[in-house]
């Protein structure tokens, strides 16, 4: 039998990149080449910087001397103009489209215009409540994205579940006082004791005669060896 989850939020929150959106390769490609005009290594830089405003990795990796905000400002555009390889992570759509507006709200460490492009990119709706990394004057692991979220929406942050895959959104989403769950494979010390999915194919969800949202994590089990 696929071991079930259900959770009632009034509100569901998500991050962008990794929960709903697949980046990967532009994001691979964008730090790679920070990389190289700096001569840091990239592997070291890519292990840190998922989760986490782009002005906030320049300012820890890149070299005495640099002009930090320049060069966060031409990482941004970089990424803005590549969108080859930009993908729905799967069930992200049709998750998407079975939610009445004014229950969701993305909370993203991309900036707004990256944040349209990207969601355009993967072909999905852009929310009426989005909190990106010019919204706020903390990024993630700080919960003001999802406290301002979910204030947006109206709602009890604690009556609000997240879905993340990153350390540093699921730090933000515990501190919020919401209901996290990993989307993906990450497993680090914030993700321990969370409910998880594979991806959002194995998330449904219906609005319940109270207004409630009715969520169940349908987890599949593990592919035979």
């Amino acid at each position: 039998m696929t071991p079930r989850t259900t959770l009632t939020p009034t509100a569901l929150l998500f991050d962008m990149d990794g929960t709903l959106v697949d980046s990967t390769v532009v994001v691979e490609r964008t730090w790679r080449r920070f990389a190289r005009r700096h001569g840091l290594d990239a592997e070291e830089i890519l292990a840190t910087a998922h989760g986490r405003r782009t002005g906030e990795t320049v300012a820890r990796y890149a070299p005495p001397g640099t002009d930090a905000a320049a060069e966060t400002a031409r990482l941004v555009a970089e990424e803005v103009a590549d969108v080859d390889g930009i993908v729905p992570v799967p069930g992200a759509a049709g998750l998407l489209s079975a939610l009445p507006a004014g229950s969701w709200a993305v909370v993203t460490s991309a900036g707004r215009e990256l944040t349209h492009r990207r969601m355009a990119a993967a072909g999905l709706p852009v929310p009426e409540v989005l909190v990106s990394a010019d919204d706020v004057t903390e990024g993630k692991p700080s919960p003001e994205g999802y406290l301002a979220a979910a204030a947006a929406l109206g709602v009890d942050p604690a009556r609000t579940v997240v879905f993340e895959d990153a350390e540093a959104g699921l730090r933000a989403a515990r501190a919020s006082g919401a209901t996290p769950v990993v989307v993906g494979g990450h497993d680090g010390p914030a993700a321990q004791g969370l409910a998880r999915v594979r991806d959002l194919c194995e998330v449904t969800v219906r609005r319940t005669a109270s207004g409630l949202l009715d969520v169940t994590l349908h987890r599949a089990p593990a592919p035979a060896a």
